[in-house]
């Protein structure tokens, strides 16, 4: 989907047509778990989904996560205290909720998070007390975004993975959690081979899952760090790369061996 969350019709009728086909089709996103479980049961989707980048991993209706990966609460005040210094825009989730600071936003800080209920709290550090933390984001401007990037990434030195999932959001969550490891996890869950797994990306963040993958595919509007990993590249969001993808290597093969 693009930046107006929306699924095109071509994409719905692909997946469709590839899970007549007995392909598990998922989702794996950095998004919160209750967002992503709306657009997997839109899509008819009700394998385990990939969530938080990896950090969880549940069935749109499953009663509890196939896995779970939090970050430590004395580092994550640090960022907080880091953020709050800087005066960053930070969201903080738990496994089930995203948290906001009470202050002022603009229009389109509050449209990337679109569809996702927001807890508003006085400070970050406020749900810790009941609350394990599963990652944070920061949103800004492209340029301060890259400043973010490079000054969490010192800051922390490797003791939280720092990661760009889009031009506008740094993400940072347990060190370990990828795409690519949840992938392999469910794949195993799931009994499926690394060589039948497909995944489909256009960002950092999906570096690890399209290496991964038996077939990793890179939409044409992709990271360079994505399209340098990828088997093969897909047209862009806009031109319905991900239904092209699974036209190419699932339908026109009849849903048999990659």
């Amino acid at each position: 989907m693009g930046d107006d969350l929306q699924v095109s019709p071509r994409v719905r009728t692909a997946i469709a047509a590839a899970q007549r086909c007995n392909v598990t089709v998922t989702i794996a996103t950095g998004r919160m778990f209750q967002v992503t479980a709306q657009f997997a049961r839109e899509l008819g989707i009700g394998a385990p989904l990939i969530c938080y980048q990896g950090a969880l991993i549940q069935a749109p209706d499953g009663p509890a996560p196939l896995y779970l990966a939090t970050m430590e609460r004395p580092l994550t005040r640090e960022v907080l205290a880091l953020a709050k210094e800087r005066g960053w825009l930070l969201v903080l989730y738990s496994a089930y909720q995203a948290f906001v600071a009470r202050r002022s936003y603009s229009r389109w800080f509050l449209d990337i998070l679109a569809r996702e209920p927001l807890t508003w709290v006085d400070d970050l550090a406020e749900p810790l007390r009941e609350h394990a933390p599963v990652k944070f984001i920061a949103i800004a401007e492209p340029a301060q975004a890259d400043q973010i990037e490079a000054e969490l990434a010192l800051h922390l030195d490797g003791r939280l993975a720092v990661v760009r999932s889009h031009a506008i959001v740094v993400e940072g969550y347990p060190l370990g959690v990828s795409k690519g490891d949840a992938l392999a996890r469910l794949a195993a869950h799931l009994g499926i081979a690394q060589l039948e797994v497909m995944a489909v990306g256009d960002h950092d963040n999906d570096v690890s899952m399209l290496a991964w993958a038996g077939v990793g595919v890179a939409m044409g509007n992709a990271s360079p760090a994505a399209r340098a990993v990828a088997d093969w590249l897909a047209p862009t969001v806009a031109q319905d790369g991900a239904a092209a993808a699974i036209e190419h290597f699932i339908l026109a093969n009849g849903g048999g061996e990659l």
